[in-house]
């Protein structure tokens, strides 16, 4: 297998004229912010003119055209052409293209899960140890990402079977510097000085939080990620592991622990906007309007980075609402975890094609360029951080470079009767009043049924 080349230099005429460089969003060797040296060495290390490339994958309208700006660099790079066919139903699409004998050379998926499944059934190849290695070494905590898409293949053996790319980030707190200037608040460092900040604003004649579960037939989602996050500062990743294989089980005293710990902030009425009863009915899309209240109806809201959608029209991020990473305890020295998802790309057939396109993945350019326009964080340590279009991405950047440790969202790697079943209505139950050892093992009991 060719390696990425980080040495000597090509003319960048040679790889970026009649292959394609009038279709570059941007001009190579005119934008400082880029990496342009790893485009170009890429390119005199891939000779693929003549060869093409089926790729499928989730992303469709504006977020298809933004990974099509990334392809365009390595069609122009190597002479090769990809086909990508984006879909909302991507995954099920696969999986029929699969089932059928015809599978794509490239899939991407934003489930690790499916990942396993298809590692399982033989149906994806398993990357070389060495893009293992090099995700190790060239990503913010890197053993994390590997960990995430190892799986086990037909004979038992684990590998890594995906490369991890576009990610997304969940452990934020939500906020509005004004509201916190004139209360005089500052932004809590570590768990304890948000549990602090959280009682002197109730002391004050405040409301801390806002918090929703509601979400139609999906209610109780935005609490498993809490409790996920949760997991995640007060025990170690392999607890985390652990807990979404279902080797530790979902009533074991440390997930309890977790719950309880979400409750801290959930289930305490002077805490929360509306009193703990209105945790449950309040849908997630409405609860961080008591942000923008004069007076504020609450001060902080958990969310991930896509809750700015359902903000007031008009809203400014970094201005009218700004974010910090939800921390974790200085007392338990965890480092610093992060919660996301995000999106992988397997190879599902022998084209030696497959493999080029992996190790472009390994290349700053082809996450830089994508940085640069919109919706886009990476845990490359090896980009330009200055390559993000706007200050809100950079910030949410910074975190994934900071993370010691990052995983998974839970509950969407676990069956889905639990994940999106009930783990999502145990944590109702859970804020309407039933203990977190009475929630939990009824949950453990629903697993135990689908074995």
């Amino acid at each position: 297998m060719k390696r990425t080349l980080y040495a000597g230099s090509a003319a960048l005429a040679l790889l970026a004229g009649a292959a394609g460089a009038q279709d570059l969003k941007f001009a190579p060797g005119e934008d400082a912010r880029f990496n342009w040296k790893s485009y170009e060495d890429f390119g005199a290390a891939h000779k693929l003119e003549g060869q093409s490339l089926n790729v499928m994958g989730p992303w469709t309208g504006a977020d298809q055209d933004l990974v099509l700006s990334v392809f365009a660099y390595f069609e122009a790079a190597t002479g090769a052409k990809i086909n990508y066919t984006g879909s909302n139903s991507s995954e099920q699409d696969i999986q029929i293209a699969v089932d059928g004998g015809t599978p794509p050379d490239i899939g991407i998926s934003p489930q690790p899960g499916k990942v396993a499944d298809y590692a399982k059934a033989g149906k994806v190849k398993a990357l070389p140890a060495e893009v293992a290695d090099w995700i190790k070494a060239n990503y913010a905590a890197g053993d994390s990402w590997v960990s995430i898409y190892s799986a086990a293949g037909p004979d038992g053996a684990s590998a890594l079977y995906s490369f991890p790319y576009k990610t997304d980030v969940k452990s934020l707190v939500w906020y509005v510097p004004d509201n916190f200037d004139d209360a005089g608040y500052e932004v809590p460092g570590t768990m304890e000085d948000l549990k602090a900040l959280t009682e002197k604003i109730v002391a004050d004649g405040g409301t801390p939080w806002c918090i929703g579960l509601g979400s139609d037939a999906a209610t109780g989602w935005p609490a498993t990620d809490w409790v996920e996050d949760m997991m995640l500062r007060n025990n170690p990743p392999e607890d985390y592991d652990a807990w979404v294989a279902n080797t530790l089980p979902f009533n074991d005293p440390k997930v309890i622990a977790a719950i309880d710990d979400f409750g801290w902030f959930a289930k305490n009425d002077k805490f929360v906007a509306g009193g703990a009863g209105a945790v449950g009915s309040t849908d997630f899309r409405d609860s961080p309007k008591g942000l923008f209240d004069s007076p504020p109806k609450c001060y902080m809201h958990r969310q991930a980075s896509f809750i700015p959608s359902f903000f007031p029209e008009g809203t400014e991020i970094g201005k009218d609402v700004d974010f910090f990473y939800f921390p974790a305890y200085a007392s338990k020295d965890l480092g610093k975890p992060i919660l996301g998802a995000g999106t992988s790309f397997m190879v599902m057939s022998d084209n030696p094609a497959a493999m080029d396109l992996i190790q472009f993945l390994e290349t700053p350019i082809a996450h830089e360029v994508w940085m640069a326009q919109s919706g886009f964080l990476t845990p490359h340590k090896g980009v330009n951080v200055d390559a993000y279009a706007n200050d809100v991405l950079k910030k949410q950047g910074q975190m994934l470079l900071d993370a010691t440790t990052f995983r998974f969202d839970a509950s969407d790697l676990m069956p889905g009767g639990v994940g999106a079943g009930t783990f999502w209505t145990g944590m109702v139950d859970y804020v309407g009043g039933k203990d977190a050892a009475t929630v939990a093992g009824d949950i453990q009991k629903s697993w135990d049924a689908l074995k």
